[in-house]
């Protein structure tokens, strides 16, 4: 969004902003394209604000979008701040250029903190009821369902005070396709009103790069049969990947 404010961004982007990085111009040495303080936010794909143009800004840029390409394939990894030093001078070529406005500028590149996301894959009256404790945290709730009556305006009116934002997905087809909307570190639960269904989310799920975590409602004997194709014998199946969890109930055939 080119032109568009840091301060526009935080006031219209709120607590549920994409993945970025805060790029300040600390005080310098003669001459600078900006005042020390000048802000620029990068996104992945757009950015708000300036720090000057030129070489400084289009390394900021590329910077900070390195490191939100880090983030996102460690998502429990913490990012610290990076110091960047550039000398404005016609004696210096930069990456993308030259820019002589004859001093000195720091760049501190900063994490911005983003609001976590879940989807929840069908939402019955168990996925119902995980929602509504969802939509009491500050983040964003991702609500699948291929039933339309699961997803009616009635129906969902008991989270009409959410904190969280909540997004509604109707896909009567593939759900699975929502997988590839979601953004980088985002929490997956599946939990649909059939096996099929869940093997098929469970799978294109675990093929997705960048969740944060997958859950799958139901029991061993559920995931030995997604495993093995429903031949593994009993309790020799091998246990899920290290992100994603299967909760044991206590009746192991029936899930919603």
């Amino acid at each position: 969004m080119p032109g568009a404010s840091a301060a526009g961004w935080a006031a219209g982007g709120g607590p549920r902003r994409p993945p970025g990085g805060l790029g300040p111009a600390a005080p310098g040495r003669g001459p600078a394209p900006r005042r020390a303080g000048a802000k620029l936010v990068v996104g992945r794909t757009e950015t708000w604000g300036s720090i000057g143009g030129g070489n400084i800004e289009a390394v900021a840029i590329d910077r900070a979008r390195e490191l939100i390409g880090a983030a996102a394939a460690e998502p429990e990894s913490e990012s610290e701040p990076e110091l960047m030093e550039f000398a404005l001078n016609d004696k210096v070529t930069g990456r993308h250029g030259v820019q002589c406005c004859g001093g000195a500028v720091t760049v501190l590149l900063e994490p911005l903190p983003v609001v976590q996301a879940v989807a929840v894959f069908g939402v019955g009256h168990v996925g119902l009821e995980l929602a509504r404790i969802l939509a009491r945290l500050h983040l964003d709730l991702h609500l699948v369902d291929t039933r339309p009556d699961m997803l009616t305006d009635e129906r969902l009116g008991v989270l009409a005070d959410a904190v969280a934002q909540v997004h509604v997905h109707h896909t009567p087809l593939l759900p699975e396709a929502v997988l590839a909307e979601l953004p980088p570190g985002a929490h997956v639960l599946i939990m649909t009103h059939d096996h099929a269904e869940d093997a098929a989310l469970c799978d294109a799920a675990l093929r997705t790069a960048g969740l944060g975590s997958i859950g799958l409602i139901g029991s061993s004997a559920k995931w030995a049969r997604f495993r093995g194709g429903g031949g593994a014998p009993r309790g020799a199946h091998p246990p899920p990947p290290p992100h994603a969890r299967t909760p044991q109930p206590r009746t192991p055939e029936r899930e919603c």
